[in-house]
């Protein structure tokens, strides 16, 4: 297939779609597209994946909404590439479609055969710095692993499963009801074509194990908080040899008093006082390198900003940085030692300029021009 096509026009729905009309929408693409209801089109995969991943991106609202800012590049920034296969399509989305596919009498996930594991999902708070320049984190998963007494097969040492006489190893039940053929998995082995006689104790005959793993996750410079590392084969081991599951990783970005992010640009405030602002100075403010020294312009006004091209946050996935924007914050003393109320009231007359005559405060009338 040529170019991505719009997901919205993948699926047939209006870009305000909400999220229960998009799952309508592509259980019945996915009905349509099935590649066993379509043996002679060599595309049928290919469209059957795609509508997976229009629903993959557009059911989920982060991914979305990167989708609608940044096209299709944007879902990339939330940990997600596609899919490989129709068999990852049905692994990933196996809770929606239930027997769906089995009903309608052509093929779903294979049972019996290679299931990939389940997918992982956690949540790894890290330091605002991290995201200025990368960092590696160690982090810590529980997962199921297989079981090593038994090697993954759920049966004691010495033993192996068995074919099921129910279903004679295919996993799956057929009925017939008039003129419809209802094929469903086996209750007898819950659609794997074997049953387990003598179980592990180790597993308890599930073939697989709960321990701590812990895994080494890049942060890539640019990241935002809320968005999502995707970890390719991290997730739960997959069974009958069948390939792992993948670990979702949700950043939660602990937040900078000094900074606030906007995108990739970031904003902080200096804070001078009156005569700083009057008359220029160099004063030390915080930036994402560390301390430097600003050079504030004589006759500087409160809300001023000096910007700092590409002194930002780094561009996600591309080269550049954002800007940093350094807005001024002009203090007004609320006390004034009588010596410098009296010059300042002496710089007034001098300008002409009318201020309050009560004593002991700098009145809110200094600075602005006669009546």
């Amino acid at each position: 297939m040529s170019a991505k096509r719009d997901y919205y026009e993948v699926l047939g729905v209006p870009r305000e779609a909400e999220g229960p009309d998009i799952k309508r929408a592509y259980r019945k693409k996915a009905v349509e597209l099935h590649p066993d209801r379509n043996p002679d089109n060599p595309d049928a995969e290919e469209l059957f994946k795609e509508a997976a991943e229009a629903f993959e991106v557009l059911s989920d609202p982060e991914k979305r909404q990167l989708y609608d800012r940044f096209g299709h590049e944007g879902p990339a920034r939330a940990g997600f590439s596609g899919f490989q296969g129709t068999d990852d399509v049905f692994s990933h989305f196996g809770d929606l479609f239930g027997d769906l596919f089995g009903n309608l009498g052509f093929g779903g996930r294979r049972r019996g055969g290679p299931a990939k594991g389940a997918d992982l999902r956690v949540r790894l708070t890290v330091p605002f710095t991290d995201i200025i320049d990368g960092a590696e984190r160690e982090l810590v998963v529980p997962r199921r692993h297989r079981c090593e007494e038994c090697g993954g097969t759920g049966a004691a040492p010495g033993s192996s499963p068995v074919t099921c006489t129910q279903c004679s190893g295919t996993g799956q039940v057929v009925h017939r009801q008039g003129f419809f053929t209802l094929q469903t998995a086996c209750p007898a082995c819950r659609g794997e074509g074997t049953v387990i006689e003598e179980p592990c104790e180790a597993c308890s005959g599930t073939g697989v194990q709960q321990k701590e793993t812990t895994l080494s996750i890049r942060i890539p410079a640019g990241l935002d908080d809320g968005q999502t590392l995707r970890v390719a084969g991290g997730g739960e081991p997959g069974s009958r040899g069948g390939p792992p599951g993948n670990l979702y990783v949700q950043i939660s970005v602990e937040a900078d008093p000094r900074f606030q992010r906007e995108e990739f640009d970031v904003h902080s405030v200096v804070e001078i006082d009156m005569l700083q602002a009057c008359l220029g100075c160099t004063v030390s403010a915080p930036t994402l390198e560390g301390d430097v020294e600003i050079e504030i312009e004589p006759g500087t006004q409160p809300g001023d900003e000096i910007v700092r091209r590409g002194k930002g946050i780094p561009v996600l996935g591309r080269r550049g940085r954002g800007d940093h924007h350094l807005h001024m914050q002009v203090v007004i003393p609320k006390r004034l030692e009588a010596a410098h109320e009296d010059a300042l009231r002496k710089m007034a007359d001098d300008l002409d300029v009318t201020v309050s005559k009560k004593k002991g405060f700098l009145g809110s009338l200094l600075g602005r021009g006669k009546d």
